[in-house]
């Protein structure tokens, strides 16, 4: 598999963004492999916080969460996806596939062992790490869901993101950055917007930036339909503690904090939150109340 990996000049003096680079290599399934980038923050012996980003974004989105969840005696742990960030970029759209990016991301899981994970998903790291949370069960301690879904393509998805995904097919430049800022609340910075512009030198690059929106199953026979009602299956009788932290300004999912609601047991009686002025990419709207968030759910719902 043909791929490219970002300068790490790219990277330098990047605004709140200091951390250690930490690297796995993860089989491309071609015969040759892939390195991954994550964030690895805080005691290595505590409970993990898995934060998972979505399209177009990369690890940059949480650097305002990391500290303060590391400062709480967590090891925080954000991994920048296949194709996004520090990690490499299969060069090819059809590389990408929605169960390669579950594996890369498993093999994370894998390598460092993790157990007694609270994860954090939104956006596509929910249709991923959704995925894994039901795959990978025994693993996790509970979830966190803000903004996202997981999808078995038998319902309409919505016309927001159907739009979404029609301009990113579209448009001769995908500008990541002006993309992002314009799913926020609050005014972005230049800095910011420069940042997240960073692990895409040129156009090349951002392969699997335009590819991820056609991974969506949104009709009942994509490849990812059966995996994924499979997920639902499990999660549909999982008892952990599940909570919803969507915020108010987010066309594109709204709504799924209801269907988690409903279909997972673990949802019952937790303290349900609705993150007011956060748009799609709350992070960047709201770091400081999901941190907050985060660690008054862990509190709430200690393991035995």
């Amino acid at each position: 598999m043909k791929s490219l990996r970002t300068p790490d000049n790219c990277f330098s003096h990047l605004a709140d963004y200091d951390f250690t680079p930490n690297y796995i290599h993860v089989d491309d399934t071609e015969g040759g492999s892939l390195r991954l980038h994550y964030v690895d923050e805080g005691p290595k012996d505590a409970p993990p916080i898995l934060l998972m980003h979505g399209e177009p974004t990369w690890s940059y989105l949480y650097r305002k969460m990391i500290p303060g969840l590391a400062a709480a005696g967590f090891r925080v742990i954000a991994p920048d996806l296949i194709g996004f960030g520090r990690s490499d970029k299969p060069s090819e759209r059809s590389d990408y596939t929605y169960q390669r990016h579950v594996d890369w991301l498993r093999a994370l899981l894998d390598e460092l062992d993790l157990q007694d994970i609270t994860l954090f998903c939104q956006d596509w790291g929910g249709l991923i790490g959704l995925r894994l949370l039901a795959e990978e069960n025994n693993r996790f301690s509970r979830c966190v869901a803000a903004n996202t879904m997981l999808p078995t393509g038998d319902h309409h998805p919505g016309d927001a993101f159907v739009q979404w995904q029609q301009l990113s097919q579209n448009i001769p430049i995908f500008a990541t950055g002006k993309i992002i800022a314009g799913a926020c609340v609050k005014p972005v910075t230049a800095d910011t917007i420069a940042a997240y512009d960073a692990p895409f030198p040129d156009e090349s690059y951002k392969a699997g930036a335009r590819q991820f929106p056609m991974l969506v199953p949104i009709s009942a026979d994509d490849p990812a339909a059966i995996p994924n009602r499979r997920a639902w299956e499990i999660l549909s009788k999982m008892q952990k503690p599940f909570l919803t932290a969507f915020s108010d300004k987010d066309p594109i999912t709204k709504g799924g904090d209801a269907i988690f609601q409903k279909r997972i047991p673990g949802c019952r009686g937790q303290a349900h939150t609705t993150i007011t002025d956060g748009g799609h990419f709350l992070q960047e709207d709201q770091s400081e109340r999901l941190v907050q968030v985060i660690l008054e759910f862990i509190t709430a719902t200690p393991q035995n």
